[in-house]
């Protein structure tokens, strides 16, 4: 399974590269598959590369409803019927 996530961009770096912040964790990426990309943007990352500008509205509801899940109790299938 494959995942990807929306970053904040907070410092542009040379050669394409760029760090991002995602819940406080700092990261350096790859921005050379996307264009026009500035600090305090929004880029979904996908292993260490930038594939899509995302804009900040939708990237703050993903990355909320991120949170909402880490939060919430296991709703597995597999663990939906199991006893106490």
């Amino acid at each position: 399974m494959c995942l990807a996530i929306p970053v904040r961009v907070v410092e542009l770096l040379a050669g394409d590269q760029a760090t991002v912040d995602v819940g406080g964790v700092r990261k350096e990426i790859s921005l050379a598959l996307v264009d026009g990309i500035a600090v305090g943007d929004y880029v979904i990352l996908h292993v260490g590369f930038a594939i899509q500008k995302l804009d900040a509205d939708e990237a703050e509801k993903t990355l909320a409803l991120f949170a909402e899940l880490s939060d919430a109790p296991d709703r597995s299938p597999l663990t939906a019927h199991r006893s106490p």
